[in-house]
């Protein structure tokens, strides 16, 4: 076994019992769903896995996607009125392997109804101290928008700034900048000059993003529009990422189309959009969600930058 093994089994099952503790206090129910769907996520940026099914026809859809996390079976639950609730289970991500990536790993989800996305980083970032303290830790928060942080650390407007000047912001960092677009070089920011200097025992958390990175958030109209979302990183791990929840399925559909664009003009497959959300989604109640990244929790915790280290067996020896 390796040296930290037996230490991070029992570190994962301590979390786990206070993660169920903690949303037990706040009346949160644990809520189990399907692993396996007739939909994938459309999110060019993520993979998924695949299976076929091979009973009988009327069973449903032979193609079988593995879930990248349980958000629309969730959001089935809160159109059907099951109030507050998160699953915290496993999930799949094909061709993510590597020293900080498992293509198999676990996700805590979770979702408040009444709430906006300010309001569940909270939350949040109660979770994380309370987790930090079981081992003898604790953070300092920095809560700042999206374009506060830009503004702060490289004196330039994300959502305004010219293309060039976004580019020349990377510094010594080479990328192939052939088909990148202005969201890509965003990101390659944060990833390569911001991200890095965050300190390791302080929580970042970043709100109210560019309008264009959406996801399934809902758009504030400011001036620019932003989106109604946040990120906390623990030191330079990208920890979580939340929502103000969009339940607009006309706009749903149209951004589930506009991510299957994408991967044609990128080469990569289409995936069947999730028509059992969007029957039920104009019914979802307002509410913010948030997916938090257990392992990534756990190297944290631990004081390891190995994805291996939190695992009883990675992927190679699975």
């Amino acid at each position: 076994m390796k040296p930290l093994l037996p230490t991070t089994l029992r570190l994962r099952a301590d979390l786990y019992r206070l993660v169920r503790a903690f949303f037990f206090e706040r009346r949160v129910l644990e809520v189990e769903t399907p692993i396996l769907s007739a939909a994938g996520n459309s999110e060019p940026n993520i993979e998924s896995f695949t299976t076929t099914f091979s009973g009988h026809v009327d069973a449903g859809a032979r193609e079988r996607w593995l879930r990248t996390s349980p958000e629309y079976p969730l959001k089935r639950l809160l159109a059907a009125g099951v109030g507050d609730c998160y699953e915290l289970g496993r999930v799949f991500r094909n061709g993510e392997a590597g020293g900080r990536h498992n293509p198999e790993f676990t996700m805590l989800e979770w979702y408040r109804v009444g709430w906006d996305h300010r309001r569940l980083a909270e939350e949040v970032i109660e979770l994380v101290q309370a987790a930090l303290a079981l081992v003898g830790r604790h953070a300092d928060v920095r809560t700042c928008s999206y374009r506060e942080l830009f503004l702060d650390t490289l004196a330039l407007d994300p959502l305004t700034a010219p293309l060039d000047v976004l580019q020349r912001a990377l510094g010594q960092s080479t990328v192939d900048p052939q088909g990148l677009t202005r969201d890509d070089w965003l990101d390659l920011i944060i990833t390569h000059r911001l991200q890095p200097g965050f300190p390791r025992d302080r929580m970042t958390v970043i709100h109210d993003y560019p309008a264009s990175q959406c996801a399934l958030a809902r758009i504030r109209r400011d001036d620019p529009p932003v989106a109604e979302r946040f990120e906390l990183y623990l030191g330079p791990y990208e920890l979580a990422n939340g929502y103000h929840e969009l339940n607009d399925a006309v706009e749903q559909r149209a951004r589930f189309e506009r991510d299957n664009a994408v991967r044609r003009s990128r080469g990569l497959r289409e995936v069947p959009v999730d028509g059992s959300l969007l029957a039920v989604l104009d019914a979802m109640p307002d509410c913010a969600g948030v997916a938090l990244g257990v392992e990534r929790l756990l190297m944290c915790l631990a004081g390891t930058d190995a994805i291996a280290d939190v695992l009883a067996f990675p992927f190679a020896e699975a």
